[in-house]
């Protein structure tokens, strides 16, 4: 298993800096750069933006640039914000733990939810049950996470049960727990966003997958021995439907930036959403790259996750 995730690792090396020299070449190509646009201001003249380019490295050609932006990272530095002249990894390191705790909690209630309630559709398959759950499926997945949001938003700014923006109230904390469940108050709003768009899908998957295993020959096998029911669901069906749906894991922990971001901006989350937004639209090229870099990471993080967790789960995989 060692030589396995050291071989994966190894792989990932090169697909990593091909992936961050494709997008820094593509983010050059858009017209104009962060500096350009300060010509339009008049109290600025064309010599101290050409020194505050050439303080960047931005005077150098383009696959130049790249080879020392890549220099820089081997030594653990992202380089410095255009737009808030500050080290970038201090930046990312404010906003990254809310985007990863909102994110992780929205997958772990999607699964806590979908999972049993797949097991429980197939198991009920064609009765009413089942119907209810499946109509409930088709809508979650037909409205787009975003809207949702927007939904929960406008109904808890009419009952303020639940806070809207922001990780922490105004109030004076006089203990770690009260720090702790006031942090999750106001993760709960994105949360719920993430979490009902999601359930549907991982819903739907889990309940087909479980039909399929429970139809299969093993598990008459298993019936016509006499083995009690829930030791076939559970012991025997349950195994092989799950397998699938590990890789899926993977896929969700690598679309952590991407799938949280226009959550976040929508419920006022202080994440990484609005700040790769916000660096997009200003070309804050040191800060889009080192967002890029990140979500490279957890790609690669989630599938070499995924395939451990389908080694433990599969003894096939761990023989081949």
């Amino acid at each position: 298993m060692k030589k396995y995730i050291l071989k994966r690792l190894l792989q990932f090396i090169p697909l990593i800096i091909g992936m961050t020299f494709i997008s820094f070449l593509i983010i050059q190509m858009a017209p104009g750069d962060y500096f350009s646009k300060l010509k339009m201001n008049p109290e600025i003249s064309q010599k101290t933006i050409e020194e505050m380019r050439k303080s960047f490295g931005l005077d150098k050609p383009v696959v130049v640039q790249y080879f020392y932006w890549l220099k820089n990272i081997l030594t653990f530095n992202m380089g410095t914000s255009f737009s808030y002249h500050i080290p970038v990894s201090f930046l990312i390191k404010q906003k990254l733990k809310n985007t990863l705790a909102l994110s992780l909690f929205s997958i772990f209630m999607t699964w806590l939810i979908s999972i049993p309630l797949g097991i429980f559709a197939a198991i009920k398959n064609g009765r009413w049950q089942e119907k209810v759950l499946s109509f409930l499926a088709y809508v979650g997945i037909s409205i787009p996470s975003f809207f949702i949001a927007m939904l929960l938003v406008f109904f808890f700014a009419k009952h303020p049960v639940l806070p809207i923006g922001g990780t922490r109230s105004l109030f004076v904390y006089k203990s770690t727990w009260q720090i702790f469940f006031d942090y999750l108050k106001h993760l709960l709003v994105p949360g719920m966003a993430l979490t009902l768009a999601g359930i549907g899908s991982l819903y739907r998957l889990m309940k087909n997958n479980f039909l399929q295993a429970i139809n299969s020959p093993y598990v008459i096998t298993a019936r016509a021995k006499g083995l009690p029911e829930y030791k076939v669901y559970y012991k025997h069906a349950l195994r092989n439907a799950i397998n699938p749906m590990i890789t899926i894991f993977g896929y969700e922990l690598s679309g952590i930036l991407s799938g949280a971001a226009l959550v976040e901006i929508i419920t006022g989350w202080p994440g990484m959403g609005r700040l790769i937004l916000e660096a997009v639209l200003s070309q804050d090229l040191y800060l889009v790259m080192a967002s890029l870099l990140i979500g490279g990471i957890l790609l690669i993080a989630g599938n070499l996750i995924a395939d451990i967790l389908i080694a433990f789960a599969d003894p096939r995989v761990r023989l081949r």
